[in-house]
């Protein structure tokens, strides 16, 4: 039983090995590709904490991370971006729920416990393209928000002929979907290789309601959305997918 993984690397091979932990082939497809953005850490700017919705802001600038920040507070999204600035070197971590709604009300109630100053300057390490607007969302709460473009995620445009193979032979039993932009690449190259049919015709797991919006759009009928936002909810949304298969 194969699963497509279509999470960019290297968070991939993780998602790969906790799959082939429960038994299941897989193939990997990561349809975004990571790139780094030049960062220049203000050395003279005063910030309250650092913000981070992904933990490919913290790799894109690892390597360039001073002691200017990292005595900072950073809140992180959730427990894999927390790790990725563990990693990097920040001591005071703060982890939400997994979305950037649990990230705004998390920075909330620091400010009404008295461990966040609302008048601090927040520094918003970001993607090139954002999924929500937590900057603005602050901003409009009083808060004042830098935010700092490090990495951006390119489309990949095709698929590896491995998946394509698989396809064809009704070689793959779901597709685990972990962005917008990532399913948005995935239904491009499924169709770039003339494998749309078979490949929107098997359980297509979704991390949220947007991403499984992307997904209905095309004609998938089925979907099955992740229970929490996270890979924990992404696996129980396979494992309900595949249960239905077998009645």
């Amino acid at each position: 039983m194969t699963i497509l993984v279509t999470r960019p690397e290297p968070d991939n091979e993780a998602t790969a090995a906790a799959l082939r932990a429960k038994g299941f082939g897989v193939l990997l497809a990561p349809m975004l590709r990571f790139e780094p953005v030049a960062f220049h850490d203000d050395a003279d700017a005063r910030y309250g904490a650092v913000i981070v919705t992904s933990a490919n802001a913290i790799r894109a600038i690892e390597a360039h991370l001073t002691g200017h920040l990292l005595p900072l507070p950073l809140f992180a999204v959730g427990e894999r971006t927390a790790e990725a600035a563990r990693h990097a070197g920040f001591g005071n971590v703060i982890v939400a729920g997994g979305d950037a709604v649990a990230l705004r009300d998390l920075i909330l109630a620091s400010v009404r416990g008295k461990t966040l100053k609302k008048a601090s300057t927040l520094l918003y390490l970001a993607g090139a393209d954002l999924a929500g607007d937590i900057a603005g969302e602050l901003g409009e709460r009083g808060f004042s928000v830098v935010t700092h473009t490090t990495y951006r995620m390119i489309p990949v445009l095709s698929l590896p002929q491995a998946a394509i193979d698989a396809f064809a032979a009704n070689g793959i039993e779901a597709v685990l979907h972990y962005s917008r932009r990532s399913a948005r690449a995935f239904l491009d190259a499924v169709r770039a290789a003339g494998v749309e049919i078979s490949a929107l015709a098997i359980p297509q797991c979704c991390i949220s309601d947007t991403v499984a919006a992307i997904v209905r759009e095309v004609g998938a009928t089925q979907v099955l959305v992740a229970r929490s936002p996270d890979e924990s909810g992404l696996f129980e949304a396979l494992d309900r997918a595949l249960a239905a298969l077998s009645r």
